[in-house]
């Protein structure tokens, strides 16, 4: 889908923000990049819609250069959401969300439906927000409006640069539970800037470490608590491979059964008093595992909810590297 093939990025000061990159994103994936400030990570994700031009290397979107796309057809097809959420202040909710379907063409019947269609698949009702300046929204809203702007004209790729580091923690947490929902649903290709590994670690099916200009390491979360690539890697997720052997309490993270609901005989159970390490393995071939207490079964487990919890988890000051 999006392939670096050894990509440079040099400033006329000989500043090198990104090295010889070499790096492959799959579609559909939701991609996490994370590292210190000034790590280039940033410059990485500007490249792949050429708000950043390369120095050296290709970098190809579905096999073809990017440098061969019309410019404007290139961005089109990219939705881009920042921190700094950058709403037209002057127009209402729809008419920033309308921006891109306008330039592409679209008739004011569809654009109208796409509205409705993406306030509602963020939970905000379209009568009450549609006509709303984005002063009279929350920040936690007006970053909603940010993402589904970004979705408008059904993009293939959306490039997403610490889209939640200036909220406050709780609407930050709601908006990651609300965007990893979201993906489940719309399968898009995510490039995902963060410098916050717990939110790397709730979100990605990939997290891409970099230091200095280079990738240091690239895999899934489990990768990355379970075996980083080295000390910094180690320091940076703030946790140790002890902890995530370590057992644990299962029925704290699981979701309890309803009264009335039966657990199915064709799913596979796990003790309560297994270790996390043993629970990611067996959830890495089933997508939901029961949890076992004296005898019975008294809730159901998923990878994300693993992931969260050792998210959640992690050594004090883990979460917030500048």
């Amino acid at each position: 889908m999006i392939k670096f093939d050894n990509v440079s990025k040099k400033y006329q000061d000989g500043t090198a923000a990104v090295k010889s990159l070499n790096l492959e994103i799959k579609a559909g994936e939701f991609f996490v990049v994370i590292g210190p400030s000034g790590c280039g990570k940033t410059t990485m994700l500007k490249m792949i819609n050429r708000l950043i031009t390369l120095s050296e290397g290709t970098l190809l979107i579905n096999g073809m250069r990017i440098s061969d796309y019309d410019i404007h057809e290139l961005r089109w097809n990219i939705g881009y959401v920042l921190q700094q959420i950058a709403l037209f202040p002057h127009m209402s909710i729809q008419e920033n969300i309308s921006v891109v379907p306008e330039l592409r063409g679209w008739s004011k019947e569809r654009i109208h439906e796409r509205v409705d269609e993406l306030l509602d698949m963020v939970g905000l009702d379209s009568k009450t927000y549609r006509n709303r300046k984005p002063k009279e929204l929350s920040g936690g809203q007006q970053q909603r409006i940010g993402v589904v702007r970004a979705l408008a004209a059904d993009p293939e790729i959306i490039l997403m640069d610490e889209p939640f580091s200036a909220l406050d923690p709780i609407s930050r947490e709601k908006l990651q539970e609300d965007l990893y929902s979201l993906q489940r649903r719309i399968k898009k290709t995510i490039v995902f800037v963060t410098h916050d590994m717990k939110e790397a670690l709730k979100l990605g099916d990939r997290i891409c470490v970099m230091r200095d200009g280079e990738v240091v390491q690239v895999g899934t979360p489990e990768d990355i608590i379970q075996r980083p690539a080295d000390e910094f890697v180690r320091n940076f997720v703030g946790n140790d491979k002890g902890s995530f052997e370590a057992m644990a309490d299962l029925s704290r993270i699981a979701e309890p059964l309803r009264k009335d609901e039966i657990f199915p005989d064709q799913l596979k159970t796990i003790p309560a008093s297994s270790s996390l390490k043993d629970a990611l393995a067996l959830l890495t071939k089933e997508e939901k595992l029961g949890v076992e207490a004296q005898g019975a079964v008294i809730g159901t487990i998923n990878r994300q909810a693993v992931i969260q919890y050792l998210a959640d988890h992690l050594k004090e000051g883990s979460g917030g590297h500048e």
